[in-house]
């Protein structure tokens, strides 16, 4: 960036405001808790804290801001980004939404501990939302404290910055601030509450509209004000379809399923499990959102949550995330459907959802295994065998996918190389019996057979494979060591973790511990396994 174009002062970011400008709000000015009707937000002021302290910012959300690195590491940055002051144009407001939650509704939820700084205009034009996410109570709270706690707050900031890199459509992180306050939390809702370090996380978007705020308007029959919302989202965050008529609202809801699909087989593809796909936590834009009780697979499980409150019924488990978006796009519809008055226009925008996943998921296997195109009469059964093998064993599956693009094409005989490349990825090596074995090398050997088709050069598939899938991913128990320290004070790690996912296709020379897989003693431990809600 030209550094003309760097702001120097956080009063000169230009704000237009545009969601509290066109759309009405609550005439309620008071920050009780209470139902909000006939708005689409209510404004609330963030809470004032006491020792604000920035553990870490990201050079490249800051450079969309157009802020300069000395602005950035001021006290006067640590003081809007924690709360405490007001930057020239900021008009803070939390919004009204409602949402399923695990596949219940729920009716008004809101903006409980997250309030809106206004949207900001960089020297391109860009609008980018401000947030702040732990910032004190609003009147969506509930029996909230509207608050954040620092493990929670770091998990964010990384993982919004880690799936970014990783070519993942996600919101951004600007900055994690340290409050100098104690949160109280019970972190496994089992009656064992303690304090803990509080946090607020400074999180940027295009938009933070969610699937639940055209539901709260459906569910309360504001059919005037779902179209008003609607033909604002249209204005703002998607220009490119035209002026909003009945064609163009079909055409809006087609693009909010092909999006929503995409970003789930990036999900699938980086091994991402999202643990609370409730929604209001799904992005109208389709961003990943809400970064709560998520995880990293170490091992290929399609079964596995992070969320300890989904445990039994595993509803939002990684295997499921492609169900689970369909179904909330279908709750997305039902809010939509007195814009239309006819089904088959959402109808089509359904199948839009189902042909863009399941032509962007044979891409992206195809992309994972090193083809130069999907070949259906050969792929479809190889990776169905894949998807068999994977989870029979503990196999950790970014250590196998990168593993594997070292194979050699070339070599002809017994799968000895492959089963040697593959050593490392496997978490219980006494798991591999010999039935387990000779099936794995019969695939190996069909696998070599289909890339020897496509004729390409070990390199160049190679360099593809390792294009797409990723070195270094935030690896729970990595999470959770950053936290460990911040938490003592150090935030060396926190900082050295955000270079690290930068670059998370590359091979880093002495950093490669941090591509391992999973140490045993984070098997189980808290925070490495099973995330609560609790933040």
């Amino acid at each position: 960036m030209n550094t003309q174009t760097r702001l120097t002062r956080l009063d000169d970011l230009i704000f237009d405001n545009r969601f509290i400008h066109e759309l009405p709000g609550d005439p309620e000015a008071a920050n009780f808790r209470r139902q909000v009707a006939g708005a689409c937000y209510s404004r609330v002021l963030p809470a004032h804290v006491a020792a604000p302290r920035l553990i870490a910012y990201a050079r490249e959300v800051a450079d969309l801001l157009d802020l300069s690195p000395e602005l950035c590491t001021a006290e006067d940055f640590t003081r809007v980004f924690a709360g405490n002051r007001l930057a020239r144009g900021m008009e803070p407001y939390a919004m009204c939404y409602g949402g399923h939650q695990f596949g219940y509704w729920a009716g008004q939820l809101g903006d409980g501990r997250a309030i809106n700084l206004g949207e900001v205009i960089n020297h391109r034009g860009e609008r980018w939302a401000l947030q702040l996410k732990g910032a004190g109570p609003t009147p969506y709270s509930r029996n909230a404290d509207g608050l954040a706690v620092l493990r929670s707050s770091i998990r964010e900031f990384l993982c919004s910055e880690a799936m970014h890199h990783l070519g993942v459509p996600t919101t951004r992180a600007l900055s994690v601030v340290l409050t100098g306050e104690a949160v109280i939390r019970d972190m496994f809702y089992n009656g064992n509450p303690k304090p803990e370090p509080g946090a607020i996380v400074c999180r940027v978007a295009p938009s933070f509209t969610r699937f639940g705020n055209f539901q709260m308007l459906a569910a309360r029959g504001e059919v005037d004000l779902l179209r008003r919302f609607v033909d604002y989202t249209l204005r703002v965050d998607f220009p490119h379809l035209g002026a909003p008529s009945p064609g163009v609202y079909a055409d809006w809801f087609q693009d909010v399923c092909r999006k929503t699909a995409a970003m789930i087989v990036h999900w699938q593809r980086v091994g991402f499990v999202h643990g609370v796909m409730n929604t209001d936590n799904m992005s109208i834009l389709g961003l990943t959102i809400d970064y709560g009780p998520y995880g990293w697979m170490d091992n290929y499980d399609p079964h596995w949550t992070p969320n300890t409150t989904d445990a039994e019924e595993r509803r939002y488990r990684f295997g499921q995330q492609p169900q689970i978006a369909y179904w909330n796009l279908g709750q997305l519809a039902n809010a939509l459907y007195p814009l239309f008055g006819e089904a088959d226009p959402l109808q089509a925008g359904m199948k839009a959802y189902a042909e863009t996943f399941d032509r962007e998921w044979q891409g992206m296997m195809a992309g994972k295994l090193g083809f130069v195109a999907y070949c259906p009469d050969s792929d479809d059964e190889l990776i169905s065998e894949l998807m068999v093998l994977l989870p029979r064993v503990e196999t950790d599956m970014t250590l196998f996918f990168r593993r594997l693009a070292d194979l050699t094409v070339a070599s002809e005989g017994p799968e000895t190389e492959g089963m040697a490349l593959l050593q490392d990825c496997y978490y219980r090596p006494e798991q591999l019996r010999p039935e387990y074995t000779e099936r794995l090398s019969r695939w190996l050997r069909r696998y070599r057979d289909r890339l020897r088709q496509d004729g390409l050069a070990d390199a160049e598939r190679r360099r593809r494979m390792n294009a797409v899938n990723p070195n270094y991913v935030l690896r729970n128990y990595l999470a959770q060591l950053a936290i460990d320290k911040a938490e003592q004070g150090d935030f060396a790690m926190v900082n050295e973790l955000l270079d690290l996912l930068r670059r998370p296709y590359d091979e880093q020379p002495g950093k490669e511990h941090y591509a391992a897989k999973r140490p045993d003693w984070a098997r189980s431990r808290p925070g490495c396994s099973m995330l609560s809600c609790s933040s």
